[in-house]
């Protein structure tokens, strides 16, 4: 298939042509010669401040397809509706259109120069991007280029026949017969974590002088979080403990905190990553370039070390290993390379997203402190005091058991609706297609977005935007997959169709895991009354400053 020429190439090519043309009509006229300098930048000139009006002015207001769309007001000279790229928490603006703009289900808005944007807002045209035309959409081709530094060629990034194969080989290793045998690994690392919080209580509590260990003590989540999850990811998938709750300076544990800290900078790289040529920006000297540069080199080379490390063990070792890269490697169907790209996704996409999560549905238990008690209650109800230690009895049992409180999988799908890990994803449109029967062009960008749809009253109710686990039982008592709402559309937190999280039931696991464990040992209490908590991020979204909690160790009775 022959290449697409660079539109600036024929751009030059075109102003070159005029700027020929206009010196020879200079000639033909009599008039004074003009230099082909002068003549090529008069065209230059010329075209850009045509392309302008016409990308601004011309094409969005009496060409485009889409214009006829319901549209939000208030676009900016040439930058149309970018300032929700600005938004926080990010996703804020697009749910705000979805609640208040009447639409059938798509809102067309202008991008940067104007470009098509539309915003899916209702189930059936999210069937027809996610699941009926699903490979008629991919992600924006600089977003991949941008995370592939990070997160390799793994299924998060390809497409089309590639994804196809991944998605499809990866599936036994998160199937659920095998996600129960993991079970016993999120639960031990979850009380670990307590053990580990507990230390610094202690520690803080001789530094500071109380009396009693119950006394209450502040503690920073965030980072407890990350390395809770990143020890069950290291376990699950590679079979490799790398015990950061109790040793913090694990190389590769503060290369992933590097690099998925929220902060103003890497917002601002990400986005000239977006909007700049990328090969230009890969060469500017600024810090964020330079860190991202270092540590993707450092991650591959990490990934591959395990990955050799992974096969030594299993040829040594007769026990069969049950985490997810010896499936892999067992199954023969990826190459090294691929496997370590693999790598790169699971470390980063499998601890970021999960550290999120449990940082959100804490933050909302110590918000809710009537909530926070009632699920306490249900869980010692149902778990002796035996499940609480660093080896409980029966591990095996702890599926059937967390699986069966309905309470904690409310709460924990809850927090998933309210704050999903994700908040926004784009899809271009890689050929003509159609959404509800409205011709889409290609080359159109689609906004898929959980936050606006898991928040949407008009899906959700008049109390879309509260922390209500109710609505995920039912009038018997027992849990339910709706939250009551008529679609599964309604939400998006693991996306849907070929594209959904193929880790959604990992998890799920893992949260509930984290959260009982948590609940069953601390009481907690922002440390803050009065502190905002704003969601960040430049991928996935956590509390922009941290999650300070005012922590109270349980004593059972």
């Amino acid at each position: 298939m022959a290449q697409k020429v660079h539109p600036l190439i024929i751009a030059i090519l075109v102003s070159i042509f005029e700027a020929c043309i206009l010196i020879y009509l200079y000639k033909y006229l009599g008039r004074n010669d003009i230099s082909f300098t002068y003549a090529f930048l008069f065209s230059c000139a010329v075209n850009l401040a045509l392309w302008i009006v016409y990308i601004t002015q011309i094409y969005p207001n009496f060409i485009s397809p889409l214009r006829h769309l319901p549209s939000p007001s208030g676009a900016w000279p040439f930058l149309g509706h970018m300032y929700v790229a600005f938004s926080n928490p990010p996703g804020q603006n697009l749910q705000e259109f979805a609640a208040n703009i009447p639409n059938n289900g798509i809102i067309y808005f202008q991008g940067l120069f104007k470009g098509d944007r539309i915003l899916l807002t209702d189930s059936r045209a999210l069937a027809d991007v996610l699941v009926h035309n699903a490979y008629d959409f991919e992600k924006p081709n600089k977003a991949r280029v941008f995370l592939r530094r990070i997160l390799g060629d793994g299924l998060i990034l390809v497409e089309g026949d590639l994804h196809r194969f991944n998605r499809k080989h990866l599936m036994p290793a998160f199937s659920f017969r095998h996600i129960k045998e993991l079970y016993p690994i999120f639960w031990k690392k979850s009380i670990e974590l307590t053990q580990a919080v507990e230390g610094e209580i202690r520690h803080k509590r001789a530094t500071e002088n109380k009396e009693k260990f119950t006394d209450d003590t502040d503690v920073e989540l965030k980072e407890w979080a990350s390395k809770v999850t990143f020890d069950i990811i290291g376990d699950a998938a590679l079979g490799r403990d790398f015990n950061t709750l109790w040793s913090p300076d694990d190389p590769l544990t503060s290369i992933y905190h590097e690099v998925t800290r929220p902060d103003l900078g890497k917002n601002i790289h990400f986005l000239l990553n977006l909007l700049g040529p990328q090969k230009l920006v890969s060469l500017l000297p600024i810090k964020e370039e330079l860190l991202l540069r270092k540590n993707s080199k450092a991650l591959r080379e990490h990934c591959r070390e395990l990955l050799r490390e992974k096969k030594e063990r299993m040829k040594l070792e007769s026990s069969e290993h049950v985490d997810i890269l010896s499936i892999l490697i067992r199954s023969n169907d990826f190459a090294d390379d691929m496997l370590i790209d693999q790598l790169l996704t699971f470390l980063a996409a499998g601890h970021e997203t999960t550290a999120a999560a449990f940082t959100w549905a804490v933050y909302l238990l110590s918000i809710h402190p009537f909530i926070q008690t009632k699920l306490r209650e249900e869980l010692f109800a149902n778990m002796p005091e035996p499940y609480f230690q660093t080896n409980p009895s029966n591990p095996q049992s702890l599926f059937a058991l967390l699986d069966s409180l309905p309470y904690l999988n409310a709460i924990c799908s809850e927090s998933l609706r309210l704050y999903p890990t994700v908040p926004i994803t784009l899809r271009d449109a890689v050929r003509p297609t159609k959404i509800l029967d409205q011709h889409i062009p290609a080359g159109t960008q689609v906004v898929v977005s959980p936050w606006a749809i898991n928040r949407n009253p008009h899906l959700w109710g008049p109390r879309a935007t509260e922390f209500v686990p109710e609505r995920w039982i039912d009038g018997s008592g027992q849990a339910n997959n709706t939250g009551g709402a008529t679609s599964n559309y309604s939400n998006l937190t693991f996306l849907h169709g070929s594209r959904s999280c193929i880790g959604q039931g990992f998890a799920r696991a893992e949260l509930r895991a984290l959260v009982a464990a948590w609940v069953g040992r601390f009481e907690m209490r922002m440390a803050d009354p009065t502190e905002t908590v704003v969601p960040s991020g430049v991928i996935t979204i956590k509390p922009r400053d941290g999650l300070r909690l005012r922590l109270r160790p349980v004593v059972r009775s």
